[in-house]
C-alpha cells in the first residue's frame, strides 16, 4: 500500500495514471492520520453475446398453441 501526504496527492492528481500505476491501494494522510483511501476501479464485467445467451436458454418443447388450448380448458 502506497502512502501519500495531502500535498503529494494534490500535486500528483494532474497525472493520476503515473501516481497510481501499479498500486492496489493508496492511503492519503494528514499529519500522519489517514484521511482518504483510494482504491482501483473495478473492471467492467464482460457482457455475453446474444448468441451465447440464447444458446443457454432451454428450448420450448410444447408449442404455444397447445399451451393456450390447455390454459383455456383449465379455465372451464
Amino acid at each position: 500500500m502506497k502512502t501519500l501526504t495531502i500535498r503529494e496527492a494534490r500535486e500528483g492528481l494532474s497525472h493520476p495514471e503515473r501516481m497510481f500505476a501499479g498500486d492496489d491501494e493508496v492511503l492519503v494522510v494528514r499529519h500522519g492520520e489517514p484521511v482518504a483511501r483510494i482504491l482501483p476501479a473495478a473492471p467492467k464485467p464482460s457482457l455475453r453475446t446474444l448468441r451465447s445467451f440464447l444458446a443457454d436458454q432451454p428450448m420450448q418443447t410444447v408449442t404455444s398453441e397447445v399451451l393456450l388450448v390447455e390454459e383455456r380448458q383449465d379455465r372451464t
